[in-house]
């Protein structure tokens, strides 16, 4: 394939852990492929008129610590000129990262944005799941503090979240006899407006909290995290264990009823969560765990990626 021109909208590059970071992974294989690279952050994201531009660097990228990558000139670029933009600055999902889907929207998919900006608005995390509700365990949205307590009075022993939240943050297990409750509801709704799930505590995830990447609908590995003795949350930045995987009947049976609404929807590169037989999440917006599956697995995610970055590319090019 001719080489693409690739944007990538991420967090400042020199804050990343390069033996991580999934979108570093995806940057080296683009490079590998001869694509041209620009880096930018959503801060440098304008409208004006119809032209959407971000003020970006052309870079290079090596997995070398402390040198893992060279910006060239610092440039306006026009993202309609651009083949794929990259959409992977991580969470919060809040208003400003709505803002900067509704922006994209306006250049995909002649540029195609990855992931598509309108399902990631439509399809938070902790919202696409519930499509499932089969598949997940016993789950509830609420601003209700009432129904949420009458929920911890039914199951007795929950893990409650906020709702747009990422990366194990201000994520809680209330057990029976727990105190804290009433306190924690009292805090989370007077600081924001934002709504909490809670979902039944599953004991299965002091064997692994299971993430499945899926590219294009289809799931292409696994890695399993293990929470540290202690700590309810299994997220790998939390000090949560990453262990090797395999994808058992039930993980299959989970990415087959999921799989077409996600190539439907444009969901090119996605991380699902399993604890034991339950789905979580659906991860959508800046999906992580290439770098971990590679180191276990001897493959290449990133590749298997681009190469349905790639084929999309080119059916938008050739309307096919």
């Amino acid at each position: 394939m001719a080489p693409l021109n690739v944007a990538v909208q991420m967090d400042p590059l020199g804050s990343i852990n390069i033996d991580t970071d999934s979108t570093f992974a995806l940057m080296l294989e683009a490079q590998a492929r001869g694509h041209a690279l620009w880096h930018y952050e959503v801060r440098y994201l304008t409208l004006e008129g119809e032209r959407l531009t971000a003020r970006a660097h052309p870079c290079v990228v090596r997995r070398e610590r402390g040198n893992h990558y060279s910006f060239g000139a610092e440039e306006i670029l026009d993202l309609a000129r651009m083949d794929v933009v990259l959409m992977r600055q991580d969470p919060p999902f809040d208003l400003a990262y709505i803002t900067a889907t509704h922006l994209l929207e306006r250049i995909h998919p002649n540029t195609l944005v990855v992931n598509d900006p309108r399902s990631v608005r439509n399809a938070p995390e902790k919202i696409l799941v519930t499509h499932f509700p089969d598949l997940m365990p016993p789950t509830l949205i609420s601003w209700d503090a009432d129904r949420i307590r009458e929920f911890w009075a039914r199951y007795g022993d929950i893990v409650i979240k906020p709702l747009y939240g990422a990366g194990g943050a201000g994520v809680f297990r209330i057990r029976p006899d727990d105190e804290n409750l009433p306190a924690l509801l009292e805090m989370h709704f007077s600081r924001s407006r934002e709504p909490l799930m809670a979902q039944r505590y599953e004991p299965s995830v002091r064997r692994g909290d299971k993430r499945i990447v899926l590219v294009d609908g289809e799931p292409i590995g696994a890695v399993n995290r293990v929470p540290i003795a202690g700590e309810a949350r299994a997220n790998l930045h939390v000090g949560g264990r990453a262990e090797k995987a395999t994808l058992s009947p039930r993980d299959r049976e989970i990415c087959a009823r999921i799989g077409p609404l996600l190539r439907e929807q444009g969901l090119v590169f996605v991380g699902i969560d399993v604890i034991g037989d339950y789905l979580t999440e659906i991860n959508v917006t800046s999906p992580t765990g290439i770098q971990e599956i590679a180191r276990f697995d001897g493959t290449n995610p990133a590749a298997r990626i681009w190469d349905c970055i790639e084929a999309r590319v080119r059916r938008q090019k050739h309307g096919s």
